[in-house]
């Protein structure tokens, strides 16, 4: 019969001295099986004992083997927020990939939180899934520590922030289509262009508001910090900005939104004020979520692969927990593209 302890041995990690489940035991002041129970995510284990041993699976660089056999059917979905149609292209595609490799998808939130609290790495723990991607979002130090130690995979699709060169990730080519929703408003004659951006600590949205400004930059057009506003990805900024903007003087006569919530928000505004697109007012998207193509009139968006994505990310935490010999890329960046639809025109006039 296989003991706990020799099921499982650490790598090197942080410290050269390795150490078996048994040593680190020791080293805790603690039996074996209290360790395993860490391990296992299970809830019976003093919250300073906990912290203790988990310090020492990470000094240790502490690694489960033969983790495969033992997994549960699952992969876990983390989103920063689950509100949107733009969730429900993400889940479709790892659910796409999840049944065909006989998985199911548990869909958790970190309720506006780039990470996940604590509790959740702990059931996570305790799930041992196939794997963990986590969208718009990452995981701190300890969080990466403790998957790491379970031989749990992870995945970070369109990171908040940077995840390291270490970090597994998959996002879309965000610059390049700050770059053609700007260039396209540009070629058709506008001049005074606004922008409503995501938020400013997200990566995706800094790409993309870097490409519109990268666009006016290269048609010799200034830079108008009054045009740039803050968002939030949802709708209610894109109306919200959307009444202060179009309610100027000196209004803009095309906007690109960071978004299509934001661009779909941005519409009931100039409804409101009596202003009719594309003929008073252009308007260019992101992401090309299905709304988009049945709003009145059809949105001009870039579009952002998010089914592919969301497979990519899903192919890529099954191919990671395999432990092939063969390395896998680590960092997939998919091309966006823009969509032309009917909620863009030559400015007034032209």
């Amino acid at each position: 019969m296989t003991s706990p302890e020799s099921a499982e041995t650490p790598t090197a990690g942080r410290s050269s001295q390795t150490a078996t489940l048994a040593e680190i035991a020791r080293e805790a002041g603690v039996s074996a099986p209290t360790v395993s129970k860490v391990l296992n995510g299970r809830a019976d284990v003093a919250p300073k004992t906990r912290t203790r041993v988990e310090e020492l699976l990470r000094t240790h660089g502490y690694r489960r083997r033969r983790a495969e056999a033992s997994r549960s059917p699952l992969i876990d979905l983390v989103f920063h927020e689950l509100e949107s149609a733009w969730a429900m292209e993400v889940i479709r595609g790892v659910e796409n990939v999840a049944r065909d490799a006989g998985l199911s998808v548990v869909l958790s939130e970190s309720a506006g939180r780039l990470t996940p609290g604590r509790t959740w790495a702990d059931q996570v723990a305790a799930r041992r899934p196939h794997g963990v991607i986590l969208v718009l979002s990452g995981l701190d130090e300890s969080q990466r520590a403790l998957l790491t130690s379970r031989s749990i995979p992870f995945v970070v699709m369109d990171p908040a922030g940077d995840p390291g060169a270490d970090v597994p990730s998959i996002g879309a080519t965000n610059w390049q289509g700050g770059l053609a929703a700007t260039r396209h408003l540009v070629e058709l004659g506008h001049r005074r262009i606004g922008a409503i951006s995501g938020p400013s600590r997200m990566m995706c949205s800094r790409a993309r508001l870097d490409g519109y400004r990268a666009a006016l930059e290269t048609a010799g057009l200034p830079v108008d910090p009054a045009l740039i506003m803050g968002g939030d990805f949802h709708h209610e900024a894109g109306y919200r900005i959307g009444l202060e903007l179009l309610g100027r003087q000196d209004r803009p006569t095309a906007v690109f939104a960071g978004n299509d919530l934001q661009a779909l928000g941005l519409y009931e505004a100039a409804r409101e004020l009596g202003l009719r697109i594309p003929d008073d007012l252009s308007v260019v998207g992101f992401d090309d979520l299905p709304i988009a193509r049945w709003v009145g009139p059809p949105l001009t968006t870039v579009r952002q692969p998010l089914t592919e994505m969301a497979e990519a990310a899903a192919r890529l935490v099954l191919d990671l927990g395999r432990e092939q010999e063969t390395p896998v890329a680590k960092r997939v960046e998919l091309a966006t593209s823009l969509v032309v639809r009917s909620s863009t025109a030559a400015p007034a006039g032209r």
